[in-house]
């Protein structure tokens, strides 16, 4: 930014884009839980109170990122289905190969699965409802798109296919914890190989938890 201060419209949306790309750049860095208001601050160059003009929280900051990469990934993965899922195969394998291919482009999305995992809670809380109201719409505009994409390729899901999509986030960000033991967990599993039943790679767990999902809802449907 090279102006001292917004005074106009085109300055404010400037400087609240330099505040989501320098978090955005962060999280390339370290989880959303090391990112503090005070280091956004001294990174985009601003007073801590002049970031919060912005934005009324640091999770503020993260939810908006959080819908900026949701709908950025709905468009790439998109794509990727349409490569990768052919129709004239049977429901069973249409909803193999889409579980497979959503599987490992999610997991492909590391700061998108770390904020999904936090989302609940840790984004969803210190902000005002009217914050948590924007998100929640567009949230709801994006399951609805990923229910479309599902519908699409696997129309037998019927009117499940919103459940499955909106179960599936809720998985993705438990298995994105799951996926992150502890260096006391790893140390464990070293001594007690038993244990290893408990380590989970996310994308084959997504795979098989949103193939899952998918047959449930196929055998619901009909």
């Amino acid at each position: 930014m090279t102006f001292q201060r917004a005074r106009s419209a085109e300055q404010r949306e400037e400087r609240r884009r330099t505040i989501l790309d320098t978090a955005l750049g962060m999280l390339d860095e370290m989880p959303v839980a090391e990112v503090t208001l005070n280091e956004l601050s001294r990174r985009v160059g601003l007073a801590k109170s002049n970031v919060l003009r912005y934005f009324e929280s640091r999770e503020a900051v993260l939810l908006e990122l959080l819908d900026r990469a949701l709908g950025s990934w709905l468009a790439e993965v998109a794509v990727e289905l349409a490569d990768g899922v052919d129709p004239s195969l049977s429901v069973r394998e249409r909803g193999d190969r889409f579980s497979a291919v959503a599987a490992r482009s999610l997991a492909g999305h590391a700061v998108l699965c770390d904020l999904i995992g936090a989302q609940a809670g840790v984004l969803e809380h210190n902000v005002s409802v009217d914050v948590v109201v924007r998100f929640k719409r567009s949230a709801l505009a994006g399951l609805d798109e990923m229910a479309a994409l599902v519908h699409r390729y696997v129309p037998e899901t019927g009117d499940e296919a919103k459940s499955v999509c909106f179960l599936a986030m809720v998985m993705t960000g438990g298995l994105w914890t799951q996926c992150r033991p502890s260096a006391s967990m790893l140390a464990a599993y070293e001594l007690d190989p038993a244990l290893a039943a408990f380590r989970v790679e996310l994308a084959p767990a997504l795979e098989h938890g949103l193939a899952t999902l998918i047959a449930g809802a196929v055998a619901r449907n009909s």
